[in-house]
């Protein structure tokens, strides 16, 4: 099955191909020749994921995935949220962002935090979201190299360890974007299999 996922960025999109395996073939916007900034115009989650993936079903024509997430931490009234990519600034440097975080949250004990990805399915019929989230807490520091954005900063709970200090397949079996994409694929194959009825 042929789908474009509405990103530029190449670490959700290895994320997602690796989740959704080979019975589906992931375009990227790079594939599409698409290399102007993409539209996040709203101040929630939910919003931007449905307004990528309607702008870029109404480009393309294309069965279309958007996805947007953020870093939501209790302590800081749900900051960053849907500005995580660029808490810090315009040029969306990921230290800078968690550092940020890092020192807003000096002194204070209740570090609760959650990842939260929601995805939005767009085709010609319908237009359907799907949510999933990662609970956990921020690190007094910053560990571990793998993974991207707010890795290094948060423990996933039952953990011990920052998702940066995961493998990408220990960290895909429990993140935030895997339960979304699950919820996602569900979808899809029961709209599948009634379409085929």
């Amino acid at each position: 099955m042929k789908i474009l996922f509405a990103t530029n960025n190449k670490n959700k999109l290895s994320e997602v191909r690796s989740i959704l395996g080979d019975s589906y073939h992931v375009l990227s916007l790079e594939d599409i020749m698409f290399q102007e900034e993409i539209p996040e115009p709203f101040d929630t989650i939910r919003q931007n994921s449905e307004h990528k993936a309607e702008y870029f079903f109404q480009k393309t024509k294309l069965t279309c995935i958007a996805e947007d997430s953020g870093l939501e931490v209790e302590s800081l009234l749900g900051k960053p949220s849907a500005f995580s990519a660029r808490y810090a600034g315009e040029d969306r440097d990921d230290i800078r962002n968690y550092q940020k975080v890092l020192k807003e949250l000096e002194g204070i004990e209740n570090r609760k935090a959650r990842f939260v990805s929601i995805f939005t399915y767009k085709s010609s019929s319908s237009c359907e979201c799907f949510e999933g989230e990662m609970e956990g807490n921020i690190a007094l520091e910053p560990k571990g190299i793998n993974g991207f954005g707010y890795d290094p900063i948060f423990i996933p709970i039952g953990g011990n360890c920052t998702n940066a200090e995961l493998t990408k397949e220990e960290k895909n079996q429990i993140s935030h974007r895997k339960k979304a994409l699950v919820k996602l694929i569900d979808y899809i194959l029961s709209k599948n299999n009634s379409d085929a009825q």
